[in-house]
């Protein structure tokens, strides 16, 4: 098989998602496209996985931008106290999150998306990954029963910020940036191992929330518990998004991948606190700098004409 397949894999990052949504909105209006028009598989990791799911239903990256914009100080509500209690307990209360979910997506299952979808999360029960799936491949005869705002929750219940997600089947999920908050080689994986895709086929554009620049301490050379404290979540998340896109470059060679996820300075943008127009602006740099690329590397592809995604289930029901 000589055909391309194009991944579009998108990070976890918080409400920093407003950043990838609005760089997709921004591409759709410069290029005059539809983007998931030339994507074969869409994969994304908590805020990324909202992104992921939305898209995959139907949604233009302007009303995911709306989104954000509207529904991001409902779920994330700066009060007072709350870094204290976030000592103890989880900081935000789940119930937002999981009504803006629930307004976004109503009771739509993973079965109704209209593109590939893969989403990692994490069973803190069982000690393992656990990837929400379309269903793509005769195996994958469970998850389109889930209801889209379960997959988007279980992806986005960020240890210390929610709770886990415990509404199906009694699991234990958490947000899967725990082991793949950068998404793209989860999206290499699926193409490979389920659809059968040569990685010589493979073409992806990875979607970033911003790259703080941290200067470590000194102190990190030899400290313990206490001084890793503020830095290990940051070391670890941004050391295996590194890896991943290294990894994921080695595999298909830097020509057949794109990453978007420009550097700014450090504190400026937090998980659950951001100024809104500074993001939306950094987004609007960063999508009019990489357009062009965009557009030559992708845009020739067009996924429906080469690899139309037709869910097993609907096939089976049509054969019974």
């Amino acid at each position: 098989m000589n055909e391309r397949f194009q991944i579009l894999s998108l990070d976890g990052g918080g409400i920093k998602g407003l950043f990838s949504a609005a760089v997709l909105a921004h591409l759709e209006e410069d290029l005059k496209i539809r983007v998931t028009d030339h994507f074969d598989l869409i994969t994304g990791t908590s805020t990324g996985g909202i992104i992921a799911l939305a898209l995959a239903s139907g949604m233009s990256p302007k009303e995911i931008v709306h989104f954000y914009v509207e529904s991001g100080p409902y779920i994330f509500p700066q009060q007072r106290f709350a870094d204290l209690r976030h000592l103890i307990r989880h900081k935000f209360s789940p119930s937002n999150l999981k009504k803006t979910l629930r307004d976004c997506f109503g009771e739509k299952l993973l079965g109704d998306l209209h593109k590939r979808v893969v989403i990692p999360t994490y069973n803190i029960g069982d000690d393992d990954v656990y990837l929400f799936k379309t269903p793509h491949n005769d195996r994958l005869r469970r998850d389109y029963k889930v209801p889209i705002w379960k997959a988007a929750m279980a992806t986005s219940s960020a240890p210390t910020f929610f709770s886990s997600f415990t509404e199906l089947d009694h699991l234990r999920l958490v947000d899967g940036g725990v082991w793949a908050n950068n998404p793209s080689m989860v999206g290499i994986a699926e193409a490979v191992s389920m659809l059968d895709i040569p990685l010589s086929s493979i073409r992806v554009l990875s979607l970033g929330t911003t790259d703080e620049l941290k200067s470590r301490p000194k102190c990190l050379d030899h400290g313990g518990m206490w001084h890793w404290r503020k830095e290990a979540v940051n070391v670890i998340l941004r050391g295996q998004s590194i890896g991943a896109n290294t990894q994921v470059q080695h595999l298909l060679g830097k020509d057949n991948v794109l990453r978007i996820d420009p550097k700014v300075p450090d504190g400026i943008f937090k998980l659950d606190k951001i100024s809104e127009d500074e993001l939306l602006a950094k987004a609007a740099h960063e999508s009019r700098h990489v357009s062009p690329q965009v557009k030559d590397i992708f845009l020739s592809h067009f996924s429906e004409k080469v690899f139309p995604y037709i869910p097993y289930h609907r096939v089976e029901e049509e054969k019974s």
